[in-house]
């Protein structure tokens, strides 16, 4: 069988296209674009003129690359901003009627659900460990005890969301930090109270970056989780948290729309290490995309 799923995040859309022949699964395409869905409008629960023409035209190059490959089963998924943007249907509708792709729109706790499966595919969970999955418009955390989800949930503090509703300095002062954190800690109440972990995996996204900027040789592995350099990523995190616009400018290894929020995610991240005292840190390669070619293939 061929399949194809396309990821709609708020910051980047994702195409993954594979096979499955017996037991053997090649990914024949993956594709990332940023087209900032959520720019100019997330907060006001819109998706603006601009992202929506960025959208629609994206999601049509998708859909001819998928065609090419001789895929047909395509699935797409619309997560925070879509969810959260009034003229949504307008948007679907556009999709449809160019493209004949239906985007199912789903919920936090599906987005987790299908995060997770990602990770799973991928790793055999040994220790009670908390997934991270930082997007534009939400972030996600899914615990996992003895191989199941034992609490998960979506929080609406992604990067562009924070970016755009927080007066922020460049760089970060301290009075930027200490809003942010008490942000998190408002939005995020007593979930983290209630749960805990000694293991924290960043999936996809932002904690690929943060692997690349440590300088590293070694290529994130494709088929497992791969392990940070606590003290080398802690490192990392500060100088980003302290880095200026025009410095991350010039950083040509970080991808153009994540120069501009990727201090927030160092910032939200160092901000978790800190809140469960974790030691080990991991970045898997795998997520929502990877978690619904899982159940693309077991169905």
């Amino acid at each position: 069988m061929k399949g194809a799923v396309i990821d709609l995040g708020t910051n980047t859309f994702n195409l993954l296209v594979f096979k499955k022949k017996g037991d053997q699964l090649h990914v024949l395409h993956n594709e990332r674009v940023p087209v900032g869905l959520g720019m100019g409008g997330i907060n006001e629960k819109i998706i603006a003129p601009e992202a929506f023409e960025r959208g629609v035209k994206t999601i049509e190059v998708y859909v001819k690359k998928a065609h090419s490959f001789g895929v047909t089963n395509i699935r797409a998924f619309g997560t925070s901003a879509m969810r959260d943007a009034r003229n949504v249907k307008s948007f679907v509708e556009e999709v449809f009627s160019k493209t004949n792709l239906q985007i199912e729109v789903i919920d936090g706790i599906r987005e987790a659900e299908l995060i997770y499966k990602g990770v799973q595919s991928i790793h055999t969970f040994e220790e009670k460990s908390c997934i991270m999955d930082i997007g534009g418009g939400s972030t996600e955390f899914i615990f996992v005890e003895n191989q199941q989800i034992v609490a998960s949930q979506s929080f609406n503090i992604g990067v562009s969301r924070l970016l755009q509703g927080l007066d922020l300095s460049d760089p970060l002062n301290e009075q930027d930090i200490t809003l942010v954190e008490e942000f998190l800690s408002y939005k995020t109440g007593t979930f983290f109270q209630k749960n805990s972990a000694s293991t924290l995996i960043g999936s996809s996204g932002s904690f690929e970056t943060f692997y690349t900027l440590m300088g590293l040789r070694e290529p994130i592995s494709e088929n497992e989780i791969t392990a940070f350099d606590f003290d080398q990523l802690m490192t990392v995190l500060d100088e980003l948290i302290q880095s200026t616009q025009a410095q991350r400018d010039t950083w040509d290894n970080i991808i153009e729309i994540r120069k501009k929020m990727i201090h927030i995610a160092a910032l939200k991240t160092r901000w978790v290490i800190e809140q469960f005292g974790i030691k080990q840190v991991y970045v898997s390669p795998a997520s929502l995309k990877e978690g619904v070619m899982s159940e693309m293939i077991i169905t």
